[in-house]
């Protein structure tokens, strides 16, 4: 079995576009780069963020090949699997793995709402086709299937089923894992607004939204709170936290393609059905984004500690 270690500050990574819909791979580097810079410890493709839903699987295969030339093996790439039938993502999860990525994230059957037998059965046809390692997100509020601690208790007889992006919103399903497994499983937050007190309760890592548009921020964060440093981390926190409101939003990939645009770091351009933020919705984002930069911290040391 390969193995990936599931820790740190993890991209859900946007896919960037160009005006006529297709894929800005220019664009996508650049985002990239800035993120090893900032030391994310892996990057996840293909996720919400990354519009997966509307990515040709050769779409898809042109993001690996990209992010794995730009990585150079430096750190993990991880590809997401979100689709509605057992074969297919059999079929992907093969495909990711001969294209050289380095391990999984793994939703529940899109669309319909399968039973705990269903979605155990699902993720173990999965692991069992192949070698890599695998994190599953477990996200019921926006997915509606809750993947319950009897269902990873089944799970943890697949070896490489190894970690859990934890998404339920509920800080405490992450000390009822640790005191139910141990460390079978590294969790890993998945809602940018409590990823600090996640941390806090033992979360190995943080699969994170708004780092696409301010890697060193989130990293920060990440760190002072692995060193200790919970002064640091409260006041970045604090700063940050309105910015971080943006990724629990039905709009989060616009609200954060904004953040993008106004860093630097992305074109803006969603693909259809998605649109544009507009009216209302556009002013208060960019008033967020706007206040966010008056004030923007420059004094951040973290990197003393990598």
């Amino acid at each position: 079995m390969k193995k990936i270690k599931w820790e740190g500050v993890m991209p859900a990574i946007t896919t960037q576009f160009k005006k006529d819909y297709t894929l800005d791979l220019a664009a996508f580097k650049k985002n990239l780069a800035a993120q090893l810079n900032a030391g994310v410890h892996g990057i996840i493709l293909g996720g919400t963020l990354g519009e997966a839903s509307t990515l040709s699987d050769e779409e898809k295969s042109q993001l690996l090949a990209t992010s794995l030339e730009v990585v150079g093996g430096k750190l993990p790439v991880v590809m997401n699997i979100a689709e509605q039938t057992t074969s297919k993502a059999v079929a992907l999860a093969e495909q990711a793995e001969a294209e050289g990525a380095n391990g999984l994230m793994l939703l529940p059957p899109m669309r319909y709402k399968a039973t705990d037998e269903e979605t155990v059965s699902y993720f173990s046809s999965v692991a069992a086709s192949t070698s890599l390692p695998i994190m599953i997100y477990n996200n019921p509020v926006d997915y509606k299937i809750e993947v319950t601690l009897d269902m990873f208790e089944q799970l943890s007889a697949f070896e490489n089923i190894n970690a859990i992006k934890e998404s339920t919103r509920d800080t405490t399903n992450i000390t009822r894992m640790l005191n139910r497994f141990g460390d079978r499983f590294s969790i890993l937050c998945g809602v940018d607004t409590i990823a600090m007190e996640c941390l806090l309760m033992g979360a190995r890592g943080w699969v994170a939204g708004l780092v696409d548009a301010f890697p060193e921020e989130t990293v920060a964060l990440y760190t002072y709170c692995k060193e200790g440093e919970w002064e640091k981390a409260r006041l970045l926190f604090r700063w940050f936290l309105p910015l971080l409101e943006l990724d629990i939003s039905p709009q989060l990939v616009q609200n954060i393609k904004m953040c993008e645009v106004e860093t630097g770091l992305g074109t803006g351009y969603v693909r259809p059905p998605r649109k544009p933020l507009s009216g209302d919705t556009k002013t208060a984002v960019r008033r967020t984004i706007a206040s966010a930069l008056l004030s923007r911290p420059t004094n951040l040391d973290y990197k003393k500690y990598l």
